[in-house]
């Protein structure tokens, strides 16, 4: 049974392909394209755990409410908590230790004691005018290291909405197997992430088969047939309707 979702998820990956683009991330309102490969992901989810420990005292079990769009930086900041041993609650949820939130649904935050603030620009530049107590995402994970130690968790710990890690990985794998993905897969998706079975669907089911995904935000159709030649994608999970 799996005892940390972030290590299983990224350690054979990691072992297979460090270096090729895991995370290809695209916004057809800016223009934005950011690639990531599986060692820099890495490298930022050990950040944001150590961040979450060094700063807020966050615990293995601790609850993490999470705001966030689908974006390269979601990711990243998923499997940080998940590497630091907490359940991802996905929503404003006022019983969770700590809230992750875009800057723009800032007076949705919950009313928790920590919130950390996601400007999401591809510049790292921070949310402007942050209200007193939030911290700024983008400014606090840069200082921390690209290292982390875990605490074994146990597979039956709260991964994400109530599932247990172990619940998470077999949803992960049905829905992997369901598309009959692979390693070789390049996956483009325009799916949100704001339940758990589209994350499940949308992210989780891609990494744990150590397949790539191509997330486009707010997407231009006229750019979907270019962009899929472009990017070599063999499979698709469409936006919804």
């Amino acid at each position: 049974m799996a005892s940390n979702l972030t290590q299983t998820l990224l350690d054979p990956i990691l072992a297979a392909d460090p270096a090729g683009p895991r995370v290809t991330f695209y916004d057809d309102a800016t223009g934005e394209r950011v690639e990531v490969s599986a060692v820099t992901l890495a490298n930022w989810a050990a950040k944001t755990a150590n961040l979450l420990r060094d700063e807020f005292a966050f615990e293995v079990g601790g609850r993490v409410s999470v705001l966030l769009p689908a974006h390269w930086q979601t990711a990243a900041a998923l499997l940080g908590i998940w590497w630091a041993g907490g359940e991802v609650i996905l929503g404003a949820d006022d019983s969770a230790d700590v809230a992750l939130v875009s800057g723009d649904r800032l007076d949705e935050a919950p009313d928790v004691d920590e919130v950390l603030a996601f400007s999401l620009d591809a510049f790292g530049k921070a949310v402007p005018d942050l209200p007193i107590g939030m911290t700024d995402y983008a400014t606090s994970v840069r200082v921390h290291g690209d290292q982390f130690r875990a605490m074994d968790s146990g597979g039956g710990s709260a991964a994400l909405d109530g599932r247990s890690v172990d619940e998470v990985l077999a949803a992960a794998r049905d829905r992997a197997d369901a598309r009959s993905l692979t390693a070789s897969d390049r996956v483009m998706s325009s799916a949100h992430w704001t339940t758990a079975d589209e994350l499940t669907d949308g992210l989780l089911s891609v990494l744990v088969t150590g397949a790539s995904l191509v997330q486009v935000a707010n997407p231009d159709e006229t750019k979907s047939q270019r962009r899929a030649e472009t990017e070599k994608v063999t499979a698709t999970i469409a936006q919804p309707g």
